[in-house]
């Protein structure tokens, strides 16, 4: 996209004049916006818009640098590396636009959403999403609850904190799926659509241990006589306790495990390498290789985003058949072309592929399948 398109899309939005395409794109860099600034009000809102749009027409009319992507500035640029010194908006002076308005297509999915399935020691299972606030079950002296926010947690009743056997339980989302647990040792997990983790109820003998398929994010509460060890796909991480993301899919090429904060170990056979903040280990074919990325681009999906790098059009469609539940058929030549940004996966997936349009990449939904045309 050129810096006169930028423009053009802006004045013409204010005038009503945006396809539905279009207007899911701007509109969606001001939800982006107003989701990062929770605590501004409406007033300071556009008092911030409207000098950061004219910021960006001054450089546009400049011209003489080249603009770059700044991805705290968009939503959705899966399509475009666009170039703005600050954040961009459009600001209508007689009535605000309401964000949102896009029409959905005939056929069409909505998001994905809190949705999980518990198997207790025993067999049993509870459908998360679904089950009452409350005490769902109880396992030897350890609780399990479901707050109003959906959080699951255990909760131990005895004093002695220990138990003579290891009782484990499974949590798996579907597509479309995400949840939320906090475990015996008060260790937080957030897991990913298509994911599963299975863990002790009570946290025995001398570490702790939990097995993962799919995407987590881990909060490890402090434990320096008990490391607490995620295995998945051949692969260990061993910390003490740390904030860090691991996404360990079977589709993926490679295992990636970023750290946020604290220090991380992480083991495959006979290799192993220890991370730090903002670093990234990629486990692939027996190697560990490290490198820099930003860790809250990693832990978008967590804060309610997808993000893209410089990906290739199965890997976007990859992120998209776990989140929407859907699957993806591709007629013809893969399209070559790569995408980079963010987009909220609070959106109907219509809106996501109006957005692609903008890059020649052709798709349409097919009751839950999304055909890719090139």
């Amino acid at each position: 996209m050129q810096p006169q398109d930028i423009e053009d899309l802006i004045e013409r939005y204010n005038k009503g004049m945006t396809t539905q395409a279009e207007n899911a794109l701007v509109e969606s860099w001001y939800a982006k916006y107003k989701h990062d600034n929770p605590y501004l009000s409406q007033r300071q809102l556009e008092e911030d818009q409207k000098e950061s749009l004219d910021k960006l027409l001054n450089e546009i009319h400049g011209g003489s640098r080249r603009i770059q992507l700044s991805r705290w500035a968009v939503a959705a640029s899966i399509l475009f590396f666009l170039a703005v010194g600050g954040y961009f908006f459009s600001i209508n002076n007689n009535s605000r636009r309401q964000i949102a308005t896009v029409k959905p297509q005939k056929q069409d999915v909505t998001p994905g959403g809190n949705k999980a399935i518990l198997t207790l020691g025993d067999g049993s299972t509870i459908v998360l999403n679904s089950a009452k606030i409350g005490k769902l079950a109880s396992q030897g002296n350890i609780i399990i609850k479901k707050a109003a926010d959906g959080q699951i947690s255990y909760n131990d009743v005895s004093s002695s904190h220990t138990s003579k056997t290891d009782v484990y339980n499974t949590a798996a989302t579907p597509q479309g799926g995400q949840y939320q647990f906090i475990l015996a040792d008060g260790t937080k997990v957030w897991l990913n659509a298509s994911s599963s983790i299975k863990y002790p109820v009570v946290f025995n003998g001398s570490e702790r241990r939990v097995e993962l398929t799919g995407e987590a994010y881990f909060e490890v509460a402090h434990n320096a006589r008990k490391p607490f060890k995620v295995i998945s796909n051949g692969q260990t991480v061993e910390v003490l306790g740390t904030h860090f993301n691991i996404n360990a899919y079977n589709d993926e090429q490679a295992v990636k495990t970023t750290l946020l904060e604290g220090s991380v170990k992480v083991s495959a056979g006979r290799v192993s390498n220890i991370i730090k903040p903002g670093q990234q280990a990629r486990f692939d074919h027996g190697l560990i290789n490290v490198m820099t990325v930003d860790p809250d681009e990693v832990v978008a999906w967590k804060n309610g985003f997808f993000f893209f790098e410089d990906n290739n059009i199965q890997e976007v469609m990859r992120q998209l058949s776990r989140w929407y539940g859907v699957e993806i058929k591709y007629e013809g030549q893969l399209p070559s072309r790569r995408f980079s940004g963010e987009i909220s996966r609070n959106v109907n997936l219509s809106q996501i592929l109006d957005i692609l349009n903008f890059k020649q990449i052709h798709c349409k939904i097919d009751g839950k399948t999304i055909i890719v045309m090139n």
